[in-house]
């Protein structure tokens, strides 16, 4: 476990989508390191239990985020088990892309569905809890969809979008006292593509790739970006909103 001091998040109820690993486990971590309670929702219980094990403000649900009642039933989860709720980080997201003219309709419904879909529902049925806590929603995006990448398409289309609901519902929510931002991370460490079924030939040369356009000529890890997650739903941020905080070791702007 984390030896950090902060408590900035003491006592907060967090739902962390997409929680069983990577950039979801580490901010699930790090934010019950800070005091929270944290809502860990994934498709996989051993996972999620793995990212719970040693954090006793971590308890699990899980869902397929994609399913007709998972708004719902998350929500009431987390009003169940936390007793309210003060942030919702929408994390959980699949891989897709390929040249155009490579997707079927199947590939682009359910990649659509789970980073796009499924976070605009989740946070439709959390928003009332938020206005009640002054709360806030975290997305997570990616650096992906600042520049054109050739094969990215799909997958950059459907976070740009959310990065496009981050900035308008941080406008329509403001009057109610809820904030909105994001994070886009760039190349991170994360078992994503081999979750999504990636050789691991293939995985490699992504990752040499990824690294070749990367000023820092790394890539990140995943709690650098839980740091940056935990940073802006924290109480120290109450003025931001509206944000898409780039974690990408300078992918975008090199």
């Amino acid at each position: 476990m984390s030896t950090s001091t902060s408590t900035q998040l003491q006592d907060t109820a967090v739902i962390v989508t997409g929680a069983g690993s990577g950039i979801g486990r580490a901010t699930a971590r790090a934010a019950a390191e800070q005091g929270a309670r944290v809502l860990a929702v994934g498709r996989r219980r051993d996972a999620l239990v793995a990212t719970a094990r040693d954090h006793p403000g971590i308890v699990c649900h899980p869902a397929d985020i994609t399913a007709p009642d998972a708004p719902d039933t998350i929500a009431q989860a987390a009003r169940t088990r936390l007793g309210r709720i003060d942030a919702l980080v929408n994390n959980a997201a699949i891989l897709g892309g390929g040249p155009l003219g490579t997707a079927t309709r199947t590939q682009a419904i359910r990649l659509f569905d789970t980073n796009l879909i499924a976070p605009m529902l989740l946070s439709q049925a959390v928003v009332g809890d938020l206005e009640s806590t002054g709360g806030v929603i975290a997305n997570v995006s990616t650096s992906v969809g600042q520049r054109g990448w050739a094969g990215s398409g799909p997958y950059a289309a459907s976070k740009v979008a959310l990065e496009s609901l981050t900035r308008s519902w941080a406008v329509e929510l403001a009057p109610r006292g809820v904030r909105v931002v994001a994070v886009a991370p760039g190349a991170i460490a994360t078992p994503i593509g081999a979750n999504n079924g990636m050789s691991p030939q293939r995985r490699e040369e992504i990752r040499a790739w990824q690294v070749a356009r990367t000023p820092m000529g790394r890539r990140g890890r995943p709690e650098e970006v839980a740091w940056a997650l935990c940073a802006l739903i924290g109480r120290q941020a109450s003025f931001v909103t509206g944000a898409v905080l780039p974690v990408d070791g300078g992918a975008v702007v090199g």
